[in-house]
């Protein structure tokens, strides 16, 4: 009966934390998306790697997602059981809950891995996959072709045009230029105005028609207008330079053997995420149980709070960590054995209360 039992449980477990998973990151990916195509269209970086970004960006947060979503999971699945009495029959003919729950601990055995996996050797390769594509795609786009009716920038943004629209003849029509060099601006209109790039890539030719070009320091009273007929500016791309490594893509072998504070920190959070889904599910059977007549999501919100503020000690762990405000010897593990005494301590409270009235109300003299 038990075999039949637990596997009855773990099926409900399982699909509802499915469930839960996918919906947590739908939201997560409607989110990325947004931001990702948000900067796409600013001409921030090609729109070839919009996929690629939302779905490194996805692999970097499943190891975030993935406890949450199997706390969740087995809150709705045992508040299920509870609430339809089944959990309560199941007990009254003779199953023991600790028997029951076995199956739940070896689910999370199972996201563990999966998480540590990630945590561990996914996400720094995709985060340093990610840094990559972005300088690149930032550095493509200095070489994308001009749009008419938007802004561009050139040049590490001391340059910026704005064409009204385009001719037949690919030239530009009814442009706006502003140059900065140092606190000096030079804005200047033009009918007309041509884009060349050279065959590096490195060179943006701007050469404007029948215009005007004011010159001078805002603020100051001094500042020069000059009409010209034909207006060359050259416009020299900077070299894509490598960007600084952030501590995310660092291979984990490199922070165990390092003695840095900021990597071991690093470590520290990495292998905290593992540890999270142990925790949090210890945590969510016991918080499932409900009392007669409670609707079975009545303490979900609880276990959103739960793993709110568990997230946010743990990030302010590892900033601690890094800055040294906590002994590297301690690690994060003061922060899953806060979170796990003080939720159960509040789990124990009314029944502790209950126990110490009883006591003391027998000791009463009648």
């Amino acid at each position: 009966m038990a075999s039949i039992l637990s596997r009855y449980i773990l099926r409900e477990t399982v699909g509802t934390w499915l469930a839960v998973t996918a919906v947590l990151l739908v939201i997560l990916l409607t989110n990325q998306l947004a931001g990702v195509l948000e900067r796409a269209a600013e001409g921030g970086f090609p729109r070839s790697v919009v996929l690629t970004l939302v779905g490194l960006g996805l692999l970097q947060n499943a190891s975030l997602v993935l406890p949450v979503a199997l706390m969740l999971g087995v809150m709705l699945s045992f508040g299920r059981l509870y609430h339809d009495s089944e959990m309560t029959a199941a007990i009254a003919c003779g199953a023991e809950p600790r028997r029951l729950f076995r199956p739940i601990m070896g689910l999370a055995v199972l996201v563990a891995l999966i998480v540590g996996w990630i945590a561990l050797v996914t996400a720094p390769s995709a985060n340093s996959r990610v840094q990559l594509l972005r300088s690149s795609a930032a550095q493509a786009g200095e070489f994308a072709p001009l749009t008419p009716g938007r802004f561009r920038n050139f040049g590490g943004r001391d340059t910026v045009l704005y064409a009204a629209a385009t001719g037949e003849d690919g030239s530009l029509e009814r442009v706006f230029l502003k140059r900065t060099r140092g606190d000096r601006y030079e804005i200047a209109l033009a009918a007309r105005a041509r884009h060349e790039v050279s065959a590096d890539g490195a060179l943006h030719t701007l050469t404007l028609y029948d215009g005007e070009r004011f010159e001078g320091i805002p603020g100051s009273a001094e500042f020069r207008r000059v009409r010209f007929a034909e207006n060359v500016i050259p416009v020299r791309i900077p070299p894509l330079t490598p960007s600084r490594r952030s501590v995310e893509s660092v291979p984990s072998a490199a922070l165990w053997s390092s003695s840095d504070p900021e990597w071991r920190a690093e470590l520290h959070y990495r292998l905290a995420l593992p540890v999270m889904v142990f925790v949090l599910t210890w945590l969510a059977v016991p918080m499932s149980k409900l009392r007669p007549r409670q609707g079975r999501y009545a303490r979900v919100w609880i276990a959103i709070v739960v793993c709110f503020v568990y997230l946010s000690m743990v990030s302010t762990g590892r900033v601690w960590l890094a800055k040294g405000t906590v002994p590297g010897v301690f690690g994060l593990w003061w922060v899953h054995a806060g979170i796990a005494g003080g939720v159960w301590a509040l789990l124990r409270a009314p029944e502790t209360w209950a126990q110490w009235r009883s006591r003391r109300t027998e000791r009463a003299p009648t």
